[in-house]
């Protein structure tokens, strides 16, 4: 009875333990560097009482491992039926928010859910329902890829979605535009249909970018990550940039290679979203450019693990979903810290697993355990073959003992 207890038990916590490692490690440096990062705000609005912010962010934080864990335990193929209904209901959401969201910063990208009052960005929510429903047309039709109704399926939602999102958000549905790519590009489609959707998704985009909520917003950062916010010729690079990228500057200067130390952080003070879009920089200032390093090969280790974990799949749909997933959680990362170095213009991405966040924190959980699901569904096959196998075995040698 033990036995059958303990098997349950293991059974239970199967899964890919590099990216269980990845997100408790992810989390924990989110816990220390948030609590330190959210002092300016803690002080101004709370009289510097900052374990208020910490007693929330620790309750996402563990929202959202527990987020992981249920979506880990789930069967991959669910979301494969579930996808168009997902994706349906992500642009009525969608929809909704554009109309009678929540407007912070001139752009309206929140809905306030009733009751518990937390803020819900929709565009979390469709970021997984395009990915997903993506993966399932592909799997479908693999054998049929150049059918002239998937190809229209396909740009339909691509189009529909990324242009949604792209209103209030474009450095968002920039990025998730180009996780879509990724996905059709493995997915063998043709060259030719691929063009298509490229130039309709950057049509929109375009579009988007001029007309929508933050499109003035969008080109004055090009602008200013192009040209500079005084002129191209300032001989000064540190006062050519936004104050926001100053303030990043310093910081990881100060930080260096091993940082100036837990809680020390002077630029927390002055740079804005220190605990959300701008936490790499505070993660270097007290931890130094070690932490930095850290935090980037662990991004890159989610996306090769996801295409690891997508190449053994036993069906097209989870090796699909493994990789838009796991493409989507990295490439934000990746343009989170390459803002902060001025690599790109300000884009308004918060660091995924790391920043301060509610909802957008509980969906990266999410699609970190639907990647381990994914994981879980060849593994129990190799272990279910495996016991198969020694039932056979130990059927033959009862078979020999009885003759």
């Amino acid at each position: 009875m033990q036995k059958n207890k303990e098997h349950i038990v293991l059974k239970y916590l199967k899964g890919d333990k590099v990216i269980w490692g990845t997100a408790f490690l992810l989390a924990t440096i989110s816990i220390l560097v948030v609590y330190s990062a959210v002092s300016a705000p803690a002080f101004k609005f709370f009289g510097g009482n900052t374990e208020k912010f910490l007693i929330k962010h620790v309750i996402f934080v563990f929202a959202a491992l527990g987020a992981m864990w249920v979506t880990h335990m789930i069967p991959y193929r669910a979301y494969d039926k579930l996808s168009r209904g997902f994706l349906f209901l992500a642009i009525v959401l969608l929809i909704i928010t554009l109309a009678f969201g929540v407007d912070i910063h001139g752009a309206r990208r929140w809905l306030i859910i009733p009751i518990v009052n937390i803020q819900f960005q929709p565009s979390d929510f469709a970021k997984f329902a395009l990915i997903s429903n993506l993966a399932s047309m592909l799997a479908k039709r693999q054998g049929k890829i150049e059918d002239q109704t998937l190809i229209w399926q396909m740009i339909l939602w691509v189009v529909v979605v990324v242009g949604l999102i792209a209103v209030a958000d474009f450095s968002g549905a920039m990025l998730l535009f180009g996780t879509c790519m990724v996905l059709l590009y493995i997915g063998r489609v043709p060259l030719k249909i691929f063009a298509q959707i490229v130039m309709g998704g950057l049509a929109v985009l375009s579009v988007a970018f001029v007309f929508g909520q933050r499109g003035q917003t969008a080109i004055s950062r090009v602008d200013q990550w192009i040209n500079g916010v005084e002129n191209s010729n300032s001989a000064n690079i540190v006062n050519s940039v936004p104050d926001q990228l100053q303030y990043a500057y310093m910081a990881i200067a100060r930080g260096g290679l091993t940082g100036v130390g837990p809680g020390n952080s002077t630029m927390r003070y002055f740079l804005p979203e220190a605990f959300s879009d701008f936490v790499f920089p505070i993660c270097i200032e007290e931890y130094g450019m070690i932490l930095g390093i850290v935090i980037m090969i662990i991004y890159l280790i989610i996306m090769f693990r996801g295409m690891s974990i997508a190449s053994r799949s036993a069906t097209a749909f989870g090796g699909l979903l493994a990789i838009g997933l796991s493409f989507s959680l990295a490439f934000q990362g990746l343009v989170n810290m390459a803002v902060a170095v001025g690599v790109l213009p300000v884009t308004g991405l918060p660091l995924p697993f790391i920043s301060m966040g509610g909802t957008s924190f509980i969906f990266t959980g999410m699609s970190l355990g639907i990647i381990i699901s994914v994981y879980r569904g060849y593994s129990d096959l190799a272990d279910d073959n495996i016991e198969g196998n020694a039932i056979k075995k130990a059927e033959k040698k009862n078979v020999k003992v009885e003759q």
